[in-house]
């Protein structure tokens, strides 16, 4: 069997990590410095994890798994999750956020603001796994920690959400699926829950990070009100309107937003790419001469297209190009959005935008430096 055809291999959430270096922790402290432990998913599937330290502290226990994502290229791979668990003589069981584990600070998400971002999955396991192994009548403190957490941290959509001080302890199943395009873009989702319980009806759709910088520190939309699509500009339009939003705006370089006037809501270039062929058909439908046409489509990119567009004076493309790309994202939820487009350079400089861009942007507060 080749590579390719193997199955690809599951590994096993933060979640998961914890809760089993939490038991592990129990047991060293009852004396047993085992190698593996078994703990339950919450769907009831027993999950095998190897434990790499255990040791005994005043009161209790600590138990370090390293967390295995298998075939997932999932950024907490081959990191040390620990679990410190202090017994207690109340009959509860508490989960703290340690070194590396973040702290919820915005509302909309699962945990409450000034909670530990441990997700109530981990959470449950966590708690089945120590009460497992408690003396009765005794209750635990447990600690988990990620000493990498706040480095990698950066590197996730933490910041955006409002999770501070490092990573989110994660996972439904307690079991990592390799990373499918149905996960990622489901990660997303997250965002617009955030946006919406900080009180915006009112929402910045940015394709990339760029965008999203030249929006905020640019233009001075409100950094709450602006999150990254990725290339999933129909999925996250969809569920703008599954959380009720009211309108959208749309801010982006012209690469990806072209894509969007010509009806493309999945905007990677090997799922779709029309960009030139998009600017050539307005171009010509605007007027341009034939050459201008020509030279457009003999380019590769549409930074490289905008010079050209310049010497032919077209510049008035931009503009229609966003007004067509508000109305395909219209089309594409049926009418439930209200859509406003900007389009910008790669240095952030405005070449087009529609009259319900100026709309949103004027409600969201921006400033804007053309007329």
């Amino acid at each position: 069997m080749d590579d390719k055809d193997k199955p690809m291999r599951k590994g096993i959430t933060t979640g998961t990590c914890a809760a089993a270096a939490a038991k592990a922790a129990i047991l060293a402290w009852q004396g047993q410095h085992i190698s593996i432990v078994e703990v339950i998913s919450p769907q009831g599937v027993t999950l095998t994890v190897p434990i790499v330290e255990t040791k005994i502290i005043t009161g209790g226990g600590c138990g370090t798994v390293i967390k295995d994502s298998g075939d997932d290229p999932d950024i907490t791979n081959g990191v040390r999750i620990e679990s410190k668990v202090v017994l207690t003589d109340k009959p509860e069981i508490i989960i703290k956020a340690g070194q590396g584990v973040g702290t919820v600070t915005k509302p909309g998400l699962a945990v409450a603001v000034g909670e530990p971002a441990i997700n109530p999955g981990p959470r449950a396991m966590i708690t089945r796994a120590v009460a497992e192994c408690l003396p009765e009548g005794k209750g635990a403190v447990v600690t988990v920690s990620i000493p990498e957490g706040e480095k990698l941290a950066a590197r996730t959509l933490n910041p955006i959400l409002g999770i501070v001080g490092g990573l989110s302890i994660i996972g439904t199943t307690g079991i990592v699926e390799p990373m499918s395009e149905e996960a990622f873009k489901d990660s997303l989702v997250p965002q617009i829950s955030v946006v919406q319980a900080l009180g915006y009806n009112d929402i910045v759709f940015a394709p990339g990070k760029i965008g999203q910088d030249i929006a905020i520190n640019r233009y001075g939309i409100p950094a709450a009100a602006v999150v990254q699509t990725s290339n999933f500009i129909g999925h996250m339009l969809e569920n703008a309107v599954k959380y009720g939003m009211r309108r959208v705006l749309l801010f982006g370089h012209l690469g990806k937003i072209v894509k969007v006037s010509s009806g493309i809501f999945h905007t990677h270039n090997r799922m779709a790419d029309a960009r030139l062929e998009t600017i050539a058909a307005y171009l010509a439908a605007n007027g341009a001469p034939q050459e201008a046409v020509k030279e457009v489509l003999a380019v590769t990119t549409t930074e490289a297209a905008m010079p050209i567009i310049d010497r032919y004076n077209m510049t008035g493309v931009y503009q229609i190009l966003a007004e067509r790309a508000s109305a395909r994202a219209m089309r594409y939820v049926f009418g439930d959005l209200t859509v406003g487009t900007v389009i910008v350079t790669l240095k952030g400089d405005i070449l087009g935008l529609d009259q319900t861009a100026r709309e949103i942007g004027g409600h969201l507060g921006w400033k804007l430096d053309i007329k």
